[in-house]
């Protein structure tokens, strides 16, 4: 594509030194520019993207796009406008044909359940036939083919790429986790929504956000972005748990979509009742504007509960069988690092969790205390560089509803991890716990302590393979240390 193409998604800018050069690629890292690639200068958390331009022009850039004008010694298209974050939802957009258009998209956003809501959205669209893709915490998945992520929404760049992929390989259904940060950094810009989805929304990420109010906000932005033309061929569609606090403010969001509300215990468009649990999965009654069936599911949990939920009003939306919604729901056998039992044949139970913030840590554990027949220990870390405010709360919920609370490290990242351990332990002065700075040691030492019929809950890191102390990222998996931990006990 000619780069004066390409210009035409901007509005205003302006440039210095004439040309038109064949555009191959857009890159914001300077160390993948290449012969014809366009250069966008991010000014990012640590890096800012102007200082690498020299760099991006000797690898060969045919042209860069910044926020303020550099001495350079090339006389290349040097494009200048106000936020380049902003262009490049809109150049990678553009260049990749907007993708979205050929796809059903459906977002996920919510303070918990993302990752297992979004999969279960996944696994309706595959039992009826869709060829599906998948963006989120855990990876992204194209068909069966996955590849690695580092946020839990990507770039706009990268989510083009990624789109424009799935509709290369006939992807006709896909689903993503929308994070607060990326709708609030506009990475989804050029998103074209047809569902969106709240799973619920309670204290996280206030380190960036800063108030609970600010983070709603930023939530509340996919509902708006849904629009506010009235779809009759083709409507969109906002899914909304009717039980959350914040349900009224997301509904006035909602300008020209359709409504559809989910939830327990308020009235609602989908609705479960006579919810029954154990250790091996749950029941309930499901009621639905389409239908009534009792569903029996290997999903634990009422959090679960409102997953499913979520993902069957979705299906409903989109005018999914029935029939189709029933089977993929029962059938699905759970998440990676949600509510995961770690089984070696032991006479106790391993949980591990991806529970990291105060609500999801309250439900995991209100779920464990259902079925558990003995005592249950909770592991529990919180993360460095985090917000700090939830330390002491995690602590207090650990201590209420577990009958042995350990505090450990999660991914401390550049913070002494006993300074984090002391902010847990703020919360909780004269109670009973136990601190054990060395994470495989914690789940070692649980492992020894318990007896036939407890329950060891393992929270925060879930399906995590790693854990960052300072710069580094060493190798650590809940699940891999609690089976060796378990295996060691039984020989």
């Amino acid at each position: 594509m000619e780069l004066q193409s390409l210009l035409e998604s901007l509005s205003f800018y302006k440039q210095i030194h004439k040309g038109n050069p064949e555009i191959t690629s857009i890159e914001m890292d300077s160390r993948k520019v290449q012969k014809g690639s366009l250069f966008v200068c991010i000014n990012g958390f640590t890096v800012d993207g102007h200082n690498f331009v020299n760099q991006a022009i000797e690898n060969g850039a045919s042209a860069i796009i910044a926020e303020k004008e550099l001495p350079i010694n090339e006389s290349i298209p040097y494009i200048v406008v106000q936020d380049t974050k902003r262009a490049l939802a809109y150049l990678a957009d553009f260049f990749y044909g907007q993708p979205t258009k050929g796809l059903r998209l459906i977002g996920v956003t919510g303070t918990n359940g993302k990752t297992t809501t979004t999969h279960i959205i996944d696994e309706i669209f595959k039992t009826n036939g869709d060829y599906t893709g998948l963006i989120g915490t855990m990876y992204i998945k194209i068909g069966d083919e996955t590849y690695d992520v580092k946020n839990t929404t990507p770039e706009s760049l990268l989510l083009q790429q990624m789109f424009h992929s799935m509709v290369a390989k006939n992807v006709t259904t896909a689903t993503m986790e929308v994070s607060s940060h990326a709708l609030d950094m506009g990475r989804v810009r050029g998103c074209d929504y047809d569902i969106a989805v709240f799973t619920n929304l309670t204290q996280d990420h206030l380190d960036y956000h800063k108030t609970m109010d600010e983070y709603a906000r930023a939530k509340g932005l996919l509902f708006s972005q849904l629009g506010n033309s009235l779809e009759y061929q083709n409507p969109k569609y906002a899914v909304i748990n009717s039980d959350d606090p914040y349900t009224e403010l997301f509904q006035k969001l909602v300008a020209g979509a359709h409504i559809l509300t989910y939830g327990i215990d308020n009235d609602c468009n989908v609705r479960a009742s006579e919810i029954k649990m154990s250790s091996q999965g749950t029941t309930f009654r499901l009621s639905t504007p389409i239908g009534e069936a009792q569903i029996s599911m290997k999903l634990i949990g009422k959090f679960s509960v409102y997953n499913v939920l979520a993902a069957i009003t979705v299906g409903i939306a989109a005018n999914v069988p029935f029939d189709v919604i029933i089977s993929a729901v029962e059938k699905i056998e759970g998440v990676a690092g949600r509510f995961e039992v770690v089984n070696e044949n032991q006479e106790f139970t391993v949980i591990v969790d991806y529970s990291h913030t105060p609500d999801s840590l309250e439900n995991a554990l209100t779920t464990v205390k259902q079925f558990a027949k003995g005592k249950v220990y909770c592991i529990v870390g919180c993360g460095g560089d985090r917000d700090k405010t939830k330390r002491p709360i995690m602590a207090q919920i650990a201590v209420k509803n577990g009958d042995v609370a350990i505090f450990t490290s999660d991914n401390p990242r550049s913070e002494d991890p006993v300074e984090i351990l002391k902010d847990m332990e703020a919360g909780v002065v004269g109670e009973s716990y136990k601190v054990i700075v060395d994470r495989k040691e914690a789940i070692y030492y649980a492992v020894k302590q318990v007896e036939k019929d407890d329950v060891i809950l393992i929270a925060g890191k879930g399906h995590e393979t790693y854990q960052i102390i300072g710069s580094k990222v060493l190798d650590f998996d809940d699940r891999e240390v609690a089976k060796d931990a378990i295996k060691e006990r039984l020989s």
